[in-house]
């Protein structure tokens, strides 16, 4: 979910808060989680402007990748939690820093270590400095970073922590389970969604994307909307790779800002979600892919 649109908090960093419903589960018990692998849970968030999440339950503890936007929605995945298991919550990945996907974290995991990249802790700390996000959680910048990857080990399991470049963000980080065949992307995947680029890159989020699918996946777990499988994240990869070609070959006529918006053609993902709002539609997308090729 791209950042720009929104609000400041802090030091002119932006945040992602895709909140169309934010509020729209008022009085809603919480989803229930679906084991997708063993030990290994999907949460579905059923608010659109809070991320979906995923948890691990290994022998002596789980780790969580996600919180939701704020305490609310936290507090909604720890029940979804605790009625899978009473573990302490040891673990907490935040595929960046967007809002959406940490709000939660002083809810779920209080005690957790929280694990990001470099690049997503740098862009909480302004956060964590200033006013507490919503309903009163405090944004908590990461314990432990890396670079490339990491490898977590949660007896008997492993999770796969690793960065795949420039994509949506600039840190994005995905959360590959071997054991599961399942992994869970943030918001380099969204079911159905044209999505929204913060510092990102769409040339290299495609070849992100490529890479996820030469992995034994079965499951994938989106930053929004519905759970999916390859077909899906490979219809979203081939949005962005549509979208890229056809606006390169339109920079190459030497093509217009407004041409390039106007001449797009994406009649085949006419059921793709799109939110002006936030820069999240076909045209705002090919306006993104027009900056970069300029910074080439």
């Amino acid at each position: 979910m791209k950042a720009e649109k929104f609000n400041s908090i802090a030091g002119g960093a932006s945040c992602a808060l895709l909140v169309l419903l934010a509020f729209s589960a008022v009085g809603r018990a919480s989803p229930v989680p679906k084991q997708i692998g063993p030990g290994l849970y999907a949460y579905i968030s059923d608010n659109d402007g809070s991320a979906n999440s995923t948890f691990l339950v290994g022998k002596d503890g789980i780790l969580v990748v996600d919180t939701g936007v704020d305490a609310k929605e936290g507090g909604k995945l720890l029940t979804a939690i605790r009625s899978v298991s009473n573990l302490p919550v040891k673990y907490i990945v935040n595929t960046h820093y967007h809002p959406d996907h940490q709000g939660g974290n002083s809810v779920v995991g209080p005690a957790a270590v929280v694990i990001s990249t470099e690049w997503t802790r740098e862009h909480t700390i302004p956060m964590s400095r200033s006013q507490p996000a919503a309903n009163g959680s405090r944004f908590q910048p990461a314990d432990v970073t890396f670079t490339d990857q990491l490898t977590l080990h949660l007896e008997p399991y492993t999770a796969k922590i690793y960065f795949p470049g420039k994509a949506h963000t600039s840190g994005d980080a995905l959360v590959y389970f071997p054991e599961q065949r399942a992994i869970a992307t943030g918001d380099l995947f969204l079911t159905r969604s044209s999505p929204a680029i913060d510092h990102g890159s769409v040339k290299s989020w495609i070849t992100a994307l490529d890479q996820v699918l030469e992995l034994p996946v079965d499951s994938i777990v989106p930053g929004h909307f519905e759970l999916a499988a390859k077909p899906e994240l490979k219809r979203f990869r081939d949005y962005l790779s549509d979208l890229y070609t056809q606006v390169h070959n339109l920079y190459e006529k030497r093509a217009t800002l407004e041409e390039v918006r106007r001449d797009i053609h994406m009649e085949k993902y006419s059921d793709f979600r799109q939110y002006p709002k936030y820069e999240a539609t076909f045209a705002d997308n090919a306006e993104t892919i027009y900056h970069e090729l300029q910074q080439q």
